[in-house]
């Protein structure tokens, strides 16, 4: 799984560097695909990333870059994290009592079942609101660190590369 995000981080870095924009709109583009990708429109984050791309002339690669940064074994633990550490004590919700195990009765019992999408939304209906605030506040976070990270990397990279080239 290691050499697999290895890879992947190295073409997406790639791409990242070969995009005909400053390097400022680049990381732009990157820092909001950053935070599109870790806000709380789980489902809507691609269509969100490329529907503000346009609307804000940013390279669309640099912005999905971004969206998928949130690799999908991060997911579930970025969520609960914001959820239960951030959004539950800055809105005053707490976990419901016997949380645990309603949710482990929904996977036991609702799998194979039609209703169980209805149950497991009934379940988690407490934490909405402290999902959504840690949530976003999060990505604006992880956001704010991506900009000036995706800003070095992209101009210190540029320069190596004119460096490389003007040796030919």
């Amino acid at each position: 799984m290691i050499r697999l995000t290895r890879g992947l981080v190295r073409r997406w870095l790639g791409a990242l560097l070969h995009i005909d924009d400053s390097p400022e709109r680049t990381a732009a583009a990157f820092a909001l695909g950053v935070f599109l990708g870790f806000s709380p429109f789980v489902g809507l984050h691609t269509v969100a990333g490329v529907l503000l791309a346009f609307l804000l002339n940013f390279n669309r690669v640099a912005v999905l870059l971004g969206v998928y940064s949130n690799l999908p074994w991060t997911v579930a633990p970025y969520y609960a994290f914001v959820t239960m550490f951030v959004g539950g004590p800055l809105t005053g919700h707490r976990i419901p009592p016997g949380f645990r195990r309603q949710v482990a009765d929904v996977f036991e019992h609702s799998v194979f079942t039609g209703d169980f999408w209805a149950q497991l939304l009934a379940v988690l209906r407490p934490l909405f609101i402290p999902y959504t605030v840690g949530s976003l506040i999060g990505a604006l976070v992880l956001s704010a660190i991506a900009y000036p990270l995706a800003l070095a990397f992209v101009t210190s990279q540029r320069r190596f590369s004119h460096l490389i080239h003007s040796r030919d």
